[in-house]
């Protein structure tokens, strides 16, 4: 059994989206006090609102662009969970002036704010978009490729502030490069939707739901639950085991330091490609309404930006923190499934 972290105070920004509304769920279990920081641009008020009578909840609404509502939500706080973002890769095709302000600038202004506030450990959100054009399958954290994306080198940017801050601060950052996630609160609706959840929602609705490409493009789904896993083990992992880990098992990346900053694929570890998505997602709703089984699918073009296959090594995370995803895509398809059918009829 993995340590937990309980009786702490944190900051979550991006806490009212997707993944910052489960992390704000989890940590409030076990006893945490939690600020959340969101300006609500793509996040909602829905998912934090079975929060807002929690005595150990706060709500401050700020943008990470303004220096002022950093400061003023991370004050005090012992851990920093940075997943307020832009995301989306066509989001940042289109507009990526907006995502390099959002991506770079407001993660600079809470990494400073962590900085100044001694946090005991920054973990953000990194990405996989951050492998790029890298034909290497799987994607292994010590070997990247060339970004395809503004979005892609937001992300590849973040890791070299984190690394920065480190070396010349002290600072303990931790990044997570999450592999397409999903799971309960995310968003089907609007012109960026993830995946899973914009099929989900035409499903639902007996809409053929459209696939870029001819399906044969891969990904490492990862549900919700693994990734509050990783983050956790990220927190309360000791800075000790890390670092006499990293030296046992990757000496090569580590000679002589005595800075934690490191960067871990957070994933399950298997490839599905798009049309098993499709036909496993459509499997599970149709035990739900039957008429679904008779759904197909639509196929488009290919996405500008997309990268063809994605599939991460969870072996450092597995070695170093002990991370070992619980949900299997499957049995997190089941769940969404489920979750999304109640939610949107």
């Amino acid at each position: 059994m993995h340590k937990k972290l309980y009786n702490s105070k944190v900051l979550v920004t991006g806490g009212a989206g997707f993944i910052g509304s489960n992390l704000i769920e989890y940590f409030l279990s076990n006893n945490n006090e939690v600020i959340c920081l969101d300006n609500l641009s793509t996040g909602h008020k829905r998912n934090i609102a079975p929060f807002f009578d929690h005595p150990n909840f706060q709500f401050v609404e700020g943008d990470i662009r303004n220096m002022s509502d950093c400061k003023k939500a991370v004050r005090d706080c012992e851990y920093v969970f940075h997943e307020a973002a832009l995301g989306s890769v066509p989001r940042s095709i289109k507009d990526p002036v907006t995502t390099n302000a959002v991506n770079i600038d407001g993660f600079l202004n809470v990494l400073t704010a962590a900085r100044d506030e001694e946090v005991k450990r920054f973990i953000y959100a990194a990405s996989s978009s951050t492998y790029g054009d890298s034909k290497e399958i799987p994607k292994v954290e010590s070997r990247i490729g060339r970004p395809l994306s503004p979005y892609a080198i937001t992300k590849v940017v973040n890791e070299y502030f984190a690394k920065v801050f480190s070396d010349l601060y002290g600072m303990e950052t931790i990044g997570l490069r999450y592999f397409n996630v999903f799971g309960k609160n995310q968003d089907p609706n609007g012109a960026y939707a993830a995946v899973i959840p914009l099929w989900v929602k035409s499903f639902i609705r007996h809409e053929s739901p459209r696939i870029n490409g001819d399906g044969t493009y891969s990904r490492d789904f990862t549900y919700i639950d693994n990734v509050i896993l990783a983050n956790e083990l990220a927190a309360t992992t000791s800075k000790e085991a890390i670092l006499e880990r990293m030296h046992q098992y990757y000496p090569e990346e580590c000679s002589g330091h005595i800075i934690l900053s490191e960067v871990f694929n957070v994933a399950y570890g298997q490839r599905l490609t798009l049309n098993a998505l499709f036909e496993s997602l459509r499997k599970h709703l149709a035990q739900l309404d039957p008429e679904i089984a008779d759904i197909p699918a639509e196929y488009g073009p290919v996405r500008p930006g997309d990268v063809p296959h994605s599939l991460a090594s969870i072996e450092k995370g597995q070695r170093v923190l002990g991370y070992r995803p619980p949900v299997s895509p499957d049995e997190g398809f089941a769940k969404v499934a489920q979750w999304y059918f109640e939610h949107l009829k």
